[in-house]
């Protein structure tokens, strides 16, 4: 699939491979800004994918990020991934290399590039054309260094993936009371907005906040068996951000 821009010389030239989320996201948001994109679906010869590009950004799953990079004959270009929890040392045998993390979820290629070109954070690495790519996009990029690229991905992983798992809970346990989830997302929209502006720990309140181990007893009796693991993870969590311990026969 190719969506070349109109030609001008001053224009970003950007190769991407991989049309999935994340590259449809980038190649839509790139293209709008102005740059020329080349986006190389899965099937494509990618063996002179750095011919005559500024960029070639590898939007595959981070397993596949080494084997397609070896795939491709060095060049002029810079190669960089979009992988949050891998570092530049996946791009060899390329001696130019960068790589941009949106710190940011993308759904799809329509939302995805909305999100991209709404001032979006991205953890940047390496060659500085990754800076451009930021500037072009207009967001903001912060570097993380590579003893801890792992971890920032765990913290990402924790703010969107296990959000979504925590709304399933909420979801399932809203259903089985017959009520409306939106009750109990415009709470957690609240909620994160407090936090937003004034950090966790002061916005802390409920049963385990106030070490009151009784009504969390009454929450665990009325929950089904799978409900009762994820509860009480949360309240270890909760409990240490009050400063407290869960009673031993809660643990």
């Amino acid at each position: 699939m190719t969506d070349r821009g109109v030609a001008d010389e001053s224009a970003l030239q950007v190769r991407i491979l991989g049309a999935g989320r994340a590259g449809g996201s980038f190649a839509t948001a790139l293209g709008r800004s102005g740059a020329s994109v080349e986006v190389l679906a899965r099937e494509a010869d990618i063996a002179d994918a750095a011919a005559d590009v500024d960029l070639v950004l590898l939007c595959t799953p981070d397993d596949q990020i080494a084997p397609v990079a070896a795939a491709i004959r060095p060049g002029d270009a810079v190669i960089a991934h979009c992988s949050g929890s891998r570092t530049l040392d996946v791009l060899a045998p390329h001696s130019r290399r960068g790589s941009i993390h949106p710190l940011m979820s993308l759904p799809d290629a329509v939302t995805g590039s909305r999100r991209l070109l709404d001032r979006c954070r991205f953890a940047i690495a390496g060659d500085p054309i990754v800076e451009r790519v930021v500037d072009v996009l207009g967001g903001v990029g912060f570097s993380v260094v590579d003893a801890d690229r792992v971890r920032y991905h765990a913290t990402a992983s924790i703010a969107s993936n296990h959000l979504v798992a925590l709304c399933s809970e909420v979801e399932q346990l809203a259903d089985g009371l017959g009520i409306d989830p939106e009750a109990f997302w415009r709470l957690m929209r609240t909620t994160l907005d407090n936090v937003a502006e004034h950090g966790a720990r002061s916005q802390l309140t409920g049963p385990v906040a106030r070490g009151d181990w009784a009504t969390v007893e009454g929450h665990l009796a009325e929950l089904e068996v799978e409900h009762r693991a994820p509860y009480l993870a949360m309240a270890a969590v909760a409990a240490r951000l009050a400063g407290r311990e869960l009673p031993p026969h809660l643990t």
